[in-house]
């Protein structure tokens, strides 16, 4: 704990957990047969932020910053179905900065989190890969732009600075509170971005829509312990329901919006209830603040000097984002939505319950 010093995690949480948070995505129906060469397969376009990148997922891109795995949802999707793949997902992607405009180099943050000299480039908007001829269009962001990152570090700095209080992050953020009127005024204006965000999908690729909600971070706090780094850290037990209600909301706010543009929401969180940050072994599908790599081969993510400054034995700061076994689930429950489809028009497809 000597070694802890709050503004430096407050930086690498906000930096990180814009990762956070969940999905849209748009899919078109899945093609029977072998396509008989790679121009005939169904063009499928993956926008999105860290969650649909999936980050610090061995074996990872390295060559731009934004650290999209090979095991990711897209990828998996693409292969179960035979889609040709575009992925521009990337970390730390906003609505604003990342899909409808350039994502700036300062908001580009690995792996490798270390940048090459002189930092990453700006990259174009997400929407750019889009055209009339893209069959398939997921799309997974929100939680960077609702500003999850600054929620997680005032959790973590409160857990220690208020140590008599049991929910001290709630209490900042609900009610009274001097949070209140901020998170109040984020998602009005998520809600406003992502109805932006769908409509300039929609004329950009107008065949099919798929919003792809968050997976579950903490929906039981039973298993958590405090100061557990590879957890939630110094977050209070008490805090843990409200940060879920907090997922479940935005979660809400993008099924409503898949509803409004006649696009499917695939849910990714029902289905990983009990799997989440607080819990151990093959039953964990989402990690901690720090915490071991998981995924193919040996690839790491040598650790920044905000990193350092976080206590834990965990190989790299993985800041909460789905480990590899996360990133099965989401892939699985994308490919439901995939053969619920069927031979219907992408255009027909209706958001499901849940």
């Amino acid at each position: 704990m000597t070694r802890f010093r709050m503004p430096a995690l407050s930086r690498l949480a906000l930096a990180g957990a814009a990762a956070l948070a969940v999905v849209a995505s748009a899919l078109a129906p899945a093609a029977t047969g072998a396509p008989a060469s790679a121009a005939d397969r169904p063009e499928y376009v993956a926008l999105g932020d860290s969650y649909s990148a999936g980050v610090f997922v061995r074996p990872w891109d390295a060559g731009d910053g934004c650290g999209r795995s090979y095991r990711n949802y897209p990828h998996q999707v693409a292969e179960r179905f035979g889609y040709r793949l575009k992925d521009v997902t990337c970390g730390a992607a906003e609505i604003v900065d990342g899909i409808l405009e350039p994502q700036p180099s300062d908001k580009i943050l690995g792996p490798p989190t270390i940048p090459p000299e002189g930092g990453w480039p700006e990259l174009p908007p997400q929407l750019e890969a889009l055209s009339e001829d893209t069959d398939v269009v997921t799309v997974g962001v929100g939680g960077n732009s609702l500003g999850f990152g600054a929620v997680l570090a005032k959790c973590l700095e409160l857990g220690l600075t208020q140590p008599l209080k049991t929910k001290p992050c709630t209490d900042y953020y609900t009610g009274s509170g001097a949070g209140a009127d901020w998170l109040q005024d984020r998602f009005a204006q998520v809600d406003a971005d992502f109805g932006r965000m769908m409509t300039a999908i929609h004329a950009a690729s107008p065949h099919a829509r798929v919003v792809v909600g968050y997976p579950a971070i903490v929906p039981d706090n039973s298993g958590c312990s405090f100061l557990h780094w590879n957890q939630l850290g110094s977050v209070k037990k008490g805090d843990m329901p409200w940060l879920d209600g907090l997922e479940r909301r935005l979660n809400d706010l993008l099924h409503r919006h898949a509803g409004h543009q006649n696009a499917t929401y695939a849910d990714t969180y029902e289905s990983s209830v009990g799997h989440g940050v607080c819990e151990s072994g093959d039953a964990k599908w989402m990690y901690g603040i720090r915490d071991n790599l998981t995924g193919d081969g040996d690839q790491t993510d040598p650790p920044t000097e905000l990193c350092n400054d976080i206590p834990g034995t965990g190989e790299a700061c993985t800041l909460v984002h789905p480990n590899a076994r996360g990133l099965d689930n989401q892939a699985r429950e994308v490919a439901k939505v995939l053969q619920r489809g069927g031979g219907t028009h992408p255009g027909l497809l209706t958001a499901p319950q849940g």
